[in-house]
């Protein structure tokens, strides 16, 4: 449309800059400025035939320079459209009230620029006259043609009116379907890919565009180092804990193989004395060694409580197991409060800081039957119906496994190695 000029006023370039291609498309000349004072200077020597106003923008704001627009006789008769993010009735009211004729949204769409023109009368009514495909080929008889029974030419004024209404709304129907596939085209493209700077705005400052830099990869880079370096600790940690349970794994099966030696030794100690000299005392019991620092029931050797239960109830045996704790006085170091561990060996025994067992004392007495054991005995009551009985006591403290040493002689080693094997717990049977 030769001769028509739009006035862009808005603070953003590259506001400017679409609206402006948008309506370039439409033959519009389209000037800009970056706030209302400018545009208020250019208006002192053009008078173009539309304006698009910002609303938001420093010194002078849009609806501000509207009414300055209108209130000069010379410029009300220029409309106003105002360009701008601000939406809603209420808006819309404001800005009609102070002499816009409308508001175009910042996300602008083609559609939208095609509905202001015509709003603002900018686009020429399209009006054909050539004769409709759908006219009849001649005249009927008597001047009547075949299809209505009006005259010949009313009727051709009629489809000529009808065929230049569809030829119209087919144009403008293609309009609105390629520039609703151009505006979510654009939408995509602009998800998609970072935006670059527009050939306005690069013509505008003259500088060439800045070099692209690697960061994105070296981002990425770090990332999957960081990535590996994490996979390559978790890999480690997982090949430590494997070894570890391992370790763990083989001890405790060493532990039960003991275990059983010693019940199987000790069944066949009993079987023996039995055998050769029977007595009022029966079988002797049987005698766990307990290290340092674990409880005595600990799982291992609970174990071996729960292996002469299972004796007792395959040869329908009624009886007792009776479990008698021992605590061991080690030579120790520490305190109450850091805790205490065994004296160094080479350490004379009466450089102790205490003498006795810490575990013993801080349990209330070896006697305290631990959950599992209690379980255990309760469970076997039940299933045996009272036939086999467990109890746990505490032995007395005189009966002793191995002698101490004389402590004005003796080293730390020598004494924890007599408290070792006093700390222990001594298992037997006892029939009803």
């Amino acid at each position: 449309m030769p001769g028509k000029r739009a006035l862009v006023v808005d603070d953003s370039k590259s506001a400017r800059v679409v609206l402006s291609r948008m309506l370039e498309k439409y033959g519009i000349e389209v000037d800009s400025a970056d706030s209302a004072e400018s545009a208020l200077d250019y208006l002192r020597e053009h008078h173009p035939d539309v304006i698009f106003m910002d609303h938001l923008m420093p010194g002078m704001d849009g609806l501000q320079a509207v009414r300055e627009i209108k209130a000069n006789p010379s410029l009300a008769s220029i409309p106003i459209m105002m360009y701008t993010s601000q939406e809603g009735e209420i808006y819309g009211g404001q800005a009609r009230a102070s002499g816009a004729v409308g508001v175009l949204p910042k996300s602008i769409r083609p559609i939208d620029v095609t509905k202001a023109l015509y709003q603002l009368q900018m686009l020429p009514e399209r009006r054909d006259a050539e004769p409709s495909a759908l006219e009849s080929a001649g005249p009927g008889p008597a001047g009547i043609t075949a299809a209505s029974g009006a005259p010949a030419g009313e009727e051709s004024r009629i489809r000529s009116a009808m065929d230049a209404m569809l030829k119209e709304q087919s144009v403008e129907l293609r309009r609105f379907v390629v520039s609703t596939l151009e505006a979510h085209t654009h939408r995509i493209l602009s998800e998609l890919r970072p935006r670059e700077p527009e050939p306005a705005e690069e013509a505008a400052t003259g500088a060439p565009p800045p070099a692209s830099r690697p960061w994105g990869w070296m981002l990425a880079t770090g990332s999957a180092l960081v990535a590996l370096l994490v996979v390559a600790v978790l890999y480690w940690q997982s090949v430590a804990a494997t070894r570890q349970a391992e370790r763990a794994f083989e001890a405790v099966t060493a532990s039960n193989e003991s275990l059983a030696q010693a019940i199987e030794n000790w069944r066949i100690a009993n079987e023996r004395l039995a055998a050769e000299e029977p007595g009022p005392g029966g079988p002797r019991p049987m005698v766990l060694s307990v290290p340092f620092g674990e409880q005595p029931l600990a799982p291992s050797r609970l174990e071996a409580v729960r292996n002469l239960v299972a004796q007792l109830e395959r040869t329908a045996i009624s009886g007792t197991i009776r479990v008698e704790s021992y605590s061991g006085s080690f030579c120790l170091a520490g305190s109450a409060a850091q805790g205490y561990s065994l004296a160094p060996p080479a350490v004379p025994a009466t450089q102790c800081e205490q003498v006795g067992n810490p575990l013993d004392e801080a349990a209330g007495g070896a006697a305290r039957q631990p959950l599992a054991f209690a379980n255990l005995a309760a469970s076997v009551r039940q299933r045996t119906g009272g036939a086999v009985e467990l109890e746990l006591v505490a032995g007395p403290r005189d009966r002793l496994a191995a002698s101490y040493p004389a402590i004005e002689q003796a080293t730390a080693g020598q004494w924890n190695a007599a408290a070792q094997s006093n700390n222990r717990i001594e298992i037997s049977v006892s029939e009803k």
